[in-house]
């Protein structure tokens, strides 16, 4: 039998606290022993969590920070394509790209156009803004200068060489006809480096190809955002192409090198990193390669005796960008924070020994301060401060409210920006709608013009076919008796002469009045008279059938015609312009036809067609008197029955800053009232639209100007019954 003598005598108080202290160490000591066993047994699972929550934050940079080119890309071809912005205007483009430069963390921004030529606005360091400006030619065309504040360009950095149709960032877009993304290395005065390129190309109201438009953005800010990842810190983390060349990565390895002054792009497996060789060597054993990955992979490799868990997940886009995203992560970051984890513990049974001498007294202040942060935080959601949280408790009544403050604190949040984000959807909305509009009504006076033009031109040719039919009746009676005056009149004079034969001696009377009429003389001049009058009718009758030929008021369908034909009423029209005035000497008409076959068109419009380029030509050669002005019109048969008509002048020539406007509604460059501005675009119209064809002009200041107009031989008559659109109906298209 045990002596309680045998063991001290303990006041209850000790009792209960050694009891307590005990009580706390076992069920902490136990505690952390479990959770230090299980986390071990977790680390897969937590190491999987994070990189999927890593690579989930890199997906969602990579679709906002390319969203930006892409986006942008979009909208200034949209621009250029409904005219707003006007891509021959090369100082409003500087200024439309600057603007965009400072809202936006854009490393190059421009374009190259069809001739050679472009413009661009660089920041390659993110900080000092470039101009690039380049022409046509073949060496030393493209100048670099430096921007103020205010975006004008400054002093000249350096000229060099550039040739859009040698560059792939030119020629993959326009040749793809469609956007499309990649990756371009360069090499400047401040370094080598690489940048994602958002290309597409672009082209103008009428759908003709103007060149191409490219946005990039600096790859390296990919790097510098995976290296700032949490997970960066005890790991690594890339971005690859399908082929293993490395995009960025978190280290400090540069993904390409310079080597000649090339810029070579580095693979994965050649980076000067270990971890990523290492996966790299792991990928190609296990799966074939990164080409082989088209799903996400989750796998582990030992690297110095440290394993590590690897996680690769495609990412793509919808331009044809087709990435990989890996991570690596060291098991010791997790065994460590377990370890962490068990010290917290023991240092927390520290802490809760000492706290519970005093839990008594705290009860009621650790009950108090949740609810007084809910009520803080409820007092700043009523000013308008909705960004609020509170941390949770370990009461369980509390922890619940917490959580469902939280919740509705959040949920009140998301419902504000969801308004927000809708109130600027519906401001972009009104600003494309009122976009819209503007289009719209251009549209319409460009359509009542053209109507007006119509009309005009439809009077005149029922009014010069009337004037024609009224000449042509009385001439034909004048030309038609004429060769009855003049058998009469020679039969007269044969009479008159048989009498002197007869009667070689008249009487006075007789002597008298042959020698008032001057007989000798009239028998001389009376059938050059007749000749006179002969050719005058003739004349008349070339004149008034010149004018039913350029009329056609008779042929408004579709016929075969000779386009000589066509050409030479055009200028017999135009022949008192033609003449030498006081101011300068006559305009010399050089015509070259060729042996071109009739063609299936509609010649009245057609005639238009030449009598807009040539009076054009006309009041071209009047800017250069009292110089010789010259017009050379040349015919031919080209690219397999195609007919081709070039109407040149010597005139001074068109500027080649407004040669692309030449054929826009409303364009002139003629004084107020002797021009509408709408000649050279119904021209094109009636070229192109009504006679599938094609109407370019060539000019030089110094070579005057030149006008070809293409149009098929065959074929317009069943094109038109068959496969034409109601915009190019000649039942619907608007009389030109």
């Amino acid at each position: 039998m045990l002596n309680s003598r045998s063991f001290p005598k303990l006041p209850l108080q000790w009792v209960l606290v050694i009891s307590f202290l005990v009580q706390i160490f076992g069920i902490v000591g136990l505690v952390g022993y479990l959770s230090f066993r299980s986390g071990r047994e977790a680390v897969e699972d937590l190491a999987e969590d994070v990189i999927d929550s890593n690579n989930g934050t890199i997906a969602e940079h990579l679709n906002s920070y390319l969203s930006i080119p892409q986006d942008l890309g979009q909208i200034n071809a949209d621009a250029i394509e409904l005219g707003i912005l006007d891509v021959g205007d090369r100082e409003a483009v500087r200024k439309y790209f600057w603007d965009q430069m400072q809202l936006y963390n854009l490393t190059y921004l421009g374009i190259g156009l069809t001739d050679g030529s472009g413009i661009g606005i660089a920041r390659y360091d993110g900080k000092t803004v470039t101009l690039d400006d380049w022409n046509g030619e073949s060496e030393n065309n493209i100048t670099t200068y430096a921007m103020d504040e205010q975006g004008n360009p400054t002093d000249v950095v350096e000229v060099w060489t550039w040739i859009n149709a040698e560059e792939t960032w030119y020629t993959n877009p326009v040749s793809a006809g469609r956007p499309i993304w990649s990756i371009v290395t360069t090499n400047i005065a401040t370094g080598p480096f690489a940048v994602a390129s958002a290309s597409r190309p672009i082209y103008d109201p009428q759908g003709e190809l103007l060149g191409m438009l490219a946005v990039d953005v600096h790859l390296l800010k990919l790097g510098e955002f995976l290296e700032n990842l949490d997970v960066s810190q005890a790991g690594s983390t890339f971005i690859i192409e399908r082929d293993g060349t490395l995009v960025g990565n978190s280290g400090e390895a540069s993904p390409f090198i310079l080597k000649n002054d090339v810029i070579k792009r580095l693979k994965a497996s050649k980076l000067d990193d270990p971890l990523v060789q290492a996966i790299s060597q792991k990928v190609q054993e296990q799966f074939g390669g990164f080409a082989q990955i088209a799903e996400e992979r989750d796998f582990t490799i030992t690297l110095d005796g440290e394993r590590y868990f690897v996680h690769i997940q495609p990412w793509q886009n919808d331009l044809g960008l087709q990435w990989l995203m890996g991570t690596a992560v060291a098991e010791n970051q997790f065994l460590s924070e377990i370890k962490a984890n068990a010290r917290h513990t023991v240092l927390l049974c520290a802490i809760a020994l000492m706290i519970a001498i005093a839990i008594g007294i705290l009860t009621s202040r650790w009950i108090a301060k949740p609810i007084l942060k809910i009520n803080q935080a409820s007092t700043a959601m009523a000013k308008g401060n909705l960004q609020q949280t509170v941390a949770p408790s370990s009461i369980r009544e509390l922890d619940s409210l917490t959580a469902s403050f939280n919740q509705m604190a959040s949920h009140l949040q998301e419902s504000f920006v969801a308004l927000a984000e809708s109130r600027d959807n519906l401001e972009v909305r009104v600003v494309e709608r009122t976009a819209e509009l503007e289009a719209t009504l251009q549209e319409l006076h460009a359509t009542q013009a053209q109507i007006i033009q119509s009309e005009k031109m439809s009077s005149l040719g029922q009014l010069v076919a009337g004037v024609a039919h009224e000449i042509n009746n009385p001439v034909n009676f004048i030309h038609g008796n004429l060769d009855y005056t003049k058998t009469y009149i020679e039969d007269l004079l044969g009479l008159m002469r048989l009498y002197e034969q007869c009667y070689p001696q008249p009487d006075s009377q007789i002597l008298e009045k042959l020698e008032d009429i001057d007989w000798e003389f009239v028998q001389i001049d009376l059938p050059k008279m007749l000749s006179s009058m002969q050719t005058g009718t003739d004349r008349i009758r070339q004149i008034v059938l010149s004018l039913r030929n350029f009329s056609r008021t008779d042929e408004a369908d579709i016929k075969t015609v000779d386009l000589h034909e066509g050409i030479d009423s055009t200028l017999m029209i135009l022949q008192h312009r033609l003449k030498a005035k006081s101011d300068r000497p006559e305009i010399v008409v050089d015509k070259d036809y060729g042996n071109i076959p009739t063609v299936e068109c509609y010649p009245g419009p057609l005639n238009q067609v030449f009598m807009n380029i040539l009076s054009n030509a006309i009041d071209a050669l009047e800017d250069i008197a009292p110089q010789l002005g010259k017009i050379s019109i040349r015919t031919r048969l080209v690219r397999d029955n195609w007919v081709e008509i070039a109407i040149a002048d010597n005139g001074p020539g068109i500027p080649k800053s407004i040669q692309k406007r030449i054929f826009e509604p409303f364009f002139t460059t003629k004084k107020i009232g002797k021009g509408t501005g709408m000649g050279m675009s119904i021209s094109h119209q009636i070229i192109t639209e009504r006679h599938q064809g094609h109407l370019r002009c060539s000019s030089h200041p110094s070579g005057g100007t030149e006008f070809i107009i293409e149009i098929p031989v065959i074929g317009l008559a069943s094109a038109v019954r068959h496969n034409h659109h109601p915009k190019t109906s000649p039942s619907t298209h608007i009389r030109a």
